[in-house]
């Protein structure tokens, strides 16, 4: 699967160098760059909670993200169900990183980040990285809705993945979050 989303990269890496430097990339590369960040800040976020009585599933949290952008949604021409699904995803893969993370920390304490990031500075980064996702969760919706939406997607997966240098880990997260990606 990894050489497959290499040799994805690279082709649509050739695509993309191919535009006229005025036009931005087609498709899905934004959304799934946006996916990519949240999956990154994960490593804070399971930094700032590891070793705390915090847990990994923060249900109080979750459903404020998702009655945040089921409210928003339908103003920026989405349905509400739809953009609760998708950001199902962007948690979950959340999740797939803390919990990931926390078992190499507990094989390998030393690794564990030092100092611990505060969730009071994190939080806010995910609440504009939501933002983002949903604005281009709607820029999107054509895309998502066509027919060619999971291969356009692997492929911005792929290149994402390479760009970022995305360990099987956040590969993994990667593939959660965009799980949800496409509406058919």
């Amino acid at each position: 699967m990894r050489v497959l989303a290499v040799l994805f990269a690279v082709v649509s890496g050739l695509l993309v160098a191919a535009l006229p430097a005025s036009a931005s990339p087609p498709g899905l590369w934004r959304l799934t760059d946006l996916a990519a960040q949240r999956v990154e800040i994960a490593d804070q976020v399971a930094a700032a909670k590891y070793g705390t009585p915090s847990p990994i599933d923060d249900p109080v949290r979750e459903q404020q993200i998702y009655d945040s952008v089921s409210a928003r949604a339908p103003g920026l021409g989405l349905a509400p169900a739809d953009a609760v699904r998708f950001f199902r995803a962007q948690i979950e893969a959340n999740k797939v990183v803390q919990r990931g993370l926390y078992t190499r920390w507990d094989a390998h304490p030393a690794e564990v980040p030092s100092p611990r990031p505060d969730l009071a500075v994190i939080r806010p980064v995910i609440d504009r990285l939501n933002t983002g996702l949903l604005t281009e969760l709607a820029a999107t919706s054509a895309v998502r809705a066509a027919h060619s939406c999971p291969a356009r997607q692997l492929v911005a997966a792929g290149v994402t993945d390479v760009v970022h240098h995305f360990d099987a880990l956040h590969t993994r997260a990667l593939g959660t979050a965009t799980s949800a990606t496409c509406l058919g």
